[in-house]
């Protein structure tokens, strides 16, 4: 027991004598870290494997160093901070720097041997494995300062842990002795090295971002020193004067690249940004073929000295293109615009004209003054209501402004007639970004000769179906009417009648009384036929020569007689002269037919038949008479018409 305690007591000197050594390890440590930090930038223009290799030797090696510094405090058994370099290596460096740098750190302790030698070679495992645990946890991710801090803490539990099992260092007391001190120390070491590597892995990243947007950038970037010699370029500078590297071009000056007097001109411009300090914006410089933008400003040290410049050119040789293309088009399309008949407007999505020719406005001449760019839609419909250029607006003028702004965007054709009796036909097509065009067209003769031509229609389609002598449909317009109607009534199962009339003896009114006094007798007929309807949908026609026909819609059997009743006192009423006849004066005979349902749905010709029967029976039976047949055959009393 007193042996044991002394071993502790003596243990306990050692390291109370030797502070100074283990804060010279955790500075050589941290050193070591702090110098791959220094030099990974040169490494990262190196391969990845070759990246990594590198950083697990110098973890090894930070390692061995401090082994080399270590504390002996036991004989074979050595205090140091080798395990904070192996769990960093393994967590920021993977499994490559991992075994790199443990087996160089093990592989050391090996020749170093003592009686701690496999108990020192299983911990530095251990903290390497810990390491790739961490690594492997945060590979999804940049690992940060909460990572380190449990990797730290970790490291902390397997240092406690392998002093309190493995049996050499049971023995020697090592976790009562000193496990504190080491324990903190490698977790102090752990947690500022992960630090130094957490910023340095930022600033790579920066540096990363910055290199590949300088290097990939789409325009030219460069930098140049005082005297105009490039110091830096990116890889579309080295395109643009065919080198195949950027290296190629350091050191050299615009002299070098392109004729001398575009060089002086450019090395002039530039040596005035670096002498004023003033910066150069879009400047245009013509290079190798190709149309550039240039944007040069000074650079300056910490004490505000120009120590050169920074360019950024801008490769618009296409835009450039685009631009005259775009000049030649307008010139083009506004020749065209002002040489053509039609007006044009173009309207924005929000109604305002953006676009408007002479004639566009000419087309309107009372609201041509408001029709002009930046004007809006409401404004000029306004125009039009206050001067009535357009007849025909309806008393809310606010609706309608509102209803036709509205409608401004979309397809469609109209005309409109201007106060003066002018058309216009306006044809408004929408684009694809919400413009509207609209193309006015004056339309006033065709309007015209439209409507001249519908006049010429309809008095050419009066005189085909009237007749000419009477003013009564003719026989034609009869047929026509005559199959519309009685369809209409087989689907309604209404009633149909017919009245077909005949003149009595007018042959022989002609031969009396001369063929003019006959066409008068027949127009008298036809108005005393006329007067006897008064249902628009009765119509009267000119059968014949001497003979009418009469039909009557929805009406029965009965209310034919008493229109063939009526006509017959008109007729009498007129008191027409007629010597050649038994009654010494004009007469007329009439048949009469009337049918419904299933005879109008199979054969309304019947009803034509069956009144042309009943017209013969009256003839025949003495003339001047009434006389109804219906379609199934049944006949009906006859009555004198007069």
């Amino acid at each position: 027991m007193m042996s044991s305690l002394h071993v502790v007591e003596g243990g306990y000197s050692a390291v109370n004598g030797n502070w100074t050594q283990f804060g010279g390890n955790l500075s050589f440590v941290c050193l070591a870290i702090s110098l791959w930090a220094l030099f990974s930038i040169e490494f990262q223009r190196r391969s990845f494997r070759q990246e990594k290799v590198a950083f697990g030797i110098i973890a090894g090696g930070a390692s061995i160093g401090s082994i080399l510094l270590a504390v002996e405090f036991h004989p074979g058994i050595y205090i140091d901070l080798r395990f904070s370099p192996l769990a960093l290596a393994g967590m920021f460096g993977g499994p490559i720097a991992a075994a790199f740098a443990a087996a160089l750190a093990m592989a050391f302790r090996f020749v170093v041997g003592g009686t701690a030698m496999v108990d020192g070679i299983i911990t530095m495992a251990v903290a390497t494995g810990i390491g790739l645990a961490g690594h492997f946890w945060t590979r999804k991710r940049s690992p940060d300062l909460k990572d380190v801090a449990l990797l730290s803490l970790a490291l902390g539990v397997a240092l406690v842990l392998s002093m309190a099992l493995l049996p050499t260092l049971v023995n020697a007391h090592v976790l009562a002795g000193v496990g504190f001190p080491l324990t903190a120390l490698n977790c102090l070491a752990t947690v500022l090295g992960g630090f130094v590597l957490l910023k340095t892995q930022q600033w790579e990243l920066e540096r990363s971002i910055l290199v590949t947007a300088f290097s990939q950038s789409p325009d030219y970037l460069y930098v140049k020193d005082r005297n105009s010699r490039f110091i830096t370029v990116n890889e579309n500078m080295t395109r643009l004067f065919r080198f195949r590297t950027t290296a190629e071009m350091i050191g050299l000056s615009d002299f070098n690249l392109m004729s001398r007097p575009l060089a002086e001109e450019l090395y002039y411009l530039e040596q005035q940004v670096i002498d004023t300090g003033v910066p150069l914006i879009d400047s245009t410089e013509h290079i190798e073929g190709r149309f550039l933008l240039a944007s040069k400003v000074p650079l300056r040290d910490k004490q505000g000295r120009v120590i050169g410049l920074a360019g950024v050119t801008r490769d618009v040789t296409e835009r450039t293109a685009l631009e005259r293309e775009l000049r030649e088009s307008k010139n083009l399309l506004s020749h065209a615009m002002a040489s053509m008949s039609d007006g044009i407007a173009m309207y924005d999505s929000k109604g305002f004209i953006l676009f408007c020719n002479e004639q566009y406005r000419n087309a309107f001449p009372l609201s041509g003054e408001a029709r002009v760019v930046g004007a809006h839609i409401s404004d000029i419909l306004r125009r039009v209501v206050e001067t009535g250029e357009r007849p025909g607006i309806p008393d809310d003028v606010d609706g309608w402004i509102k209803a036709a702004t509205a409608s401004l965007h979309s397809n469609k054709d109209e005309e409109v007639q201007l106060h003066n009796g002018d058309w216009r036909s306006i044809r408004t097509r929408l684009a694809e970004d919400g413009t509207a065009m609209a193309v006015v067209s004056d339309i006033t003769a065709t309007k015209q000769a439209e409507i001249a031509l519908r006049l010429s229609a309809e008095q050419l389609k009066s005189l085909a179906e009237t007749d000419g002598l009477t003013g009564m449909v003719n026989r034609r317009a009869f047929d026509e009417a005559f199959a519309r109607e009685t369809a209409g009534s087989a689907r309604r199962n209404t009633p149909f009648s017919l009245l077909m009339v005949d003149i009595d003896r007018f042959k022989a009114y002609n031969d009396t009384y001369g063929h003019p006094a006959g066409d008068q007798c027949l127009r008298v007929v036809s108005k005393c036929l006329r007067q006897s309807v008064s249902r628009p949908a009765d119509i009267v026609a000119r059968y014949g020569g001497e003979e009418f026909v009469v039909f009557l819609p929805d009406t029965s059997a009965k209310g034919a007689m008493i229109v063939a009743e009526q006509f017959a006192r008109r007729l009498a009423q007129e008191n027409i002269a007629h010597s050649g006849s038994e009654f010494a004066r004009v007469t007329a005979s009439i048949g009469i037919s009337c049918a419904t349902g299933a005879v109008l749905r199979t054969n309304p010709n019947r009803l034509l038949t069956e009144a042309d029967a009943a017209l013969y029976d009256a003839k025949t039976q003495g003339r001047n008479r009434i006389l109804a047949h219906s379609p199934n055959g049944e006949r009906h009393a006859m009555k004198e018409a007069g």
